[in-house]
């Protein structure tokens, strides 16, 4: 089996060199600059847990048209990334491969299989490459519990957390799923199918949807943050949006998601630094659309008003065009 980590950073990295010491496929890596360098050099490492992990791949580049049709693409890429990236990704799959994308926030493939399936979304596939080139048929989704971060080219730490939830976008349990699950248990990663992936999607972006962009904006950590009451306030009403505009859609996280609980965790919890932070801090583009644009869109299109949201959206778009502008 011939496996490709398209955008082998943090949680890519961690991915990769797990997949790689399994010995259980063939790997290759696409990664850039330094990192790919340090990679061909010395390989992947993984400092988890106390313990240290080196692995080196089958082939690591910067060009994916120098690799063989891949039976599974592992896209670990930032959201905002992704789409540029359609010809590649679709360019690389076998002829009855699967592209697995680990996205935060909220994914371009969103409406595949819903019932009034209305294409894309403008907001992360603008041009609509990933749909008509790639094609969301292609696609299974996941969403990733687990802290890492590049501390230097070609060292992944890992730091915290470790579940992989991985699922159709209709929902079926299909051979593909099973046998991406259990790779992925095989590398000895704590990985589950899900039944409502979306569900899943809409859980973990409760968490994400306050801590991501308000970390990124007053660069606090997440135990700072919520122990500021004003923040502590902004940050319990962007959640309950999230919640209600999920609800409106047909997820009901009321029963599941308290903001509060929420806000309470993080504020007792070690020092966190959000993916967002982490972009803001290293001068990177954030995802700014797939984490709170795309939440405020469809608060419109189902009448559920994202005050909150919105107000640290527009502020975060200013951010994140101040990063890729300069």
């Amino acid at each position: 089996m011939k496996i490709c980590v398209f955008g082998a950073g943090a949680v890519g990295g961690n991915l990769a060199t797990r997949l790689i010491a399994a010995n259980i496929a063939d790997i290759s890596i696409v990664a850039r600059g330094a990192h790919l360098e340090a990679i061909r050099t010395r390989g992947l490492t993984l400092q988890t847990r106390g313990t240290e992990i080196n692995a080196r791949p089958a082939a690591a580049t910067a060009n994916p048209a120098e690799l063989s049709p891949q039976d599974l693409v592992v896209v670990t890429l930032k959201a905002a990334s992704v789409p540029e990236a359609a010809d590649a990704i679709a360019g690389l799959l076998a002829p009855e491969g699967t592209a697995l994308f680990v996205l935060n926030g909220i994914p371009w493939w969103w409406r595949y299989g819903q019932q009034g399936d209305g294409g894309t979304l403008k907001l992360l596939d603008p041009d609509g490459a990933l749909w008509n080139r790639l094609g969301p048929q292609r696609v299974l989704g996941c969403t990733v519990y687990s802290t890492n971060k590049v501390a230097e080219p070609g060292l992944v730490v890992h730091s915290a957390s470790d579940r992989w939830i991985i699922g159709e976008p209709d929902g079926s349990e299909t051979p593909r799923l099973r046998s991406t699950v259990d790779l992925f248990v095989r590398a000895g990663l704590k990985a589950l199918a899900s039944n409502d992936i979306r569900m899943d999607i809409w859980t973990k972006l409760a968490r994400n949807v306050a801590f991501n962009p308000l970390t990124a904006l007053t660069r606090l950590d997440t135990g700072r943050l919520a122990g500021d009451p004003a923040i502590y306030a902004l940050g319990a009403a962007m959640i309950d949006e999230l919640v209600a505009v999920a609800s409106a859609m047909g997820w009901n996280l009321a029963t599941t998601t308290n903001a509060i609980e929420i806000m309470e965790i993080a504020r007792n919890s070690p020092v966190g630094r959000p993916s967002m932070l982490q972009d803001v801090l290293q001068g990177r583009p954030t995802e700014v659309e797939a984490i709170l644009g795309q939440v405020s869109a469809f608060g419109t299109e189902v009448g559920v008003p994202t005050p909150s949201i919105d107000f640290v959206l527009t502020v975060m778009r200013g951010l994140d065009r101040f990063l890729r502008e300069g």
